[in-house]
């Protein structure tokens, strides 16, 4: 696809947004989660951002939904824990993001650790036999 080209899409695009780290095979699971939704809803654009050690960086992949012509962006982050960057870090490049994109919705999900569904999963996972 032209990553140029401005047509109009009204299903949002989704960010998983983790936080990164060094080591290649750190980002998988998250690719992992990307790649279901996409199996899930196939024309569903997401993406992985990450906040540090590993790219690509949030603003580049809104950066690159917006030239897609995506109108509204959803932001999940992919931590379990509510730590300083969930709450401070996040908030702030939120707020710079729709700055720097006035005419596209932005909404920020709560961290995917705080979802009763995944809390129930992985009790069920500890509980296997």
């Amino acid at each position: 696809m032209n990553i140029n080209m401005t047509t109009h899409i009204s299903q949002p695009g989704i960010i998983l947004f983790a936080h990164g780290s060094r080591d290649p095979l750190w980002r998988l699971p998250i690719e992992a989660v990307a790649q279901r939704i996409q199996s899930l809803s196939p024309n569903t654009e997401v993406q992985c951002a990450f906040l540090e050690l590993t790219t690509p960086d949030l603003p580049t992949c809104v950066t690159r939904m917006v030239q897609l012509g995506i109108q509204k962006i959803v932001v999940l982050p992919m931590f379990l824990g509510i730590g300083k960057h969930a709450r401070e870090d996040l908030p702030l490049l939120m707020q710079q993001l729709q700055n720097d994109h006035p005419h596209t919705a932005f909404e920020l999900r709560k961290a995917i650790g705080e979802e009763p569904a995944l809390t129930q999963a992985m009790a069920e996972i500890a509980l296997k036999a």
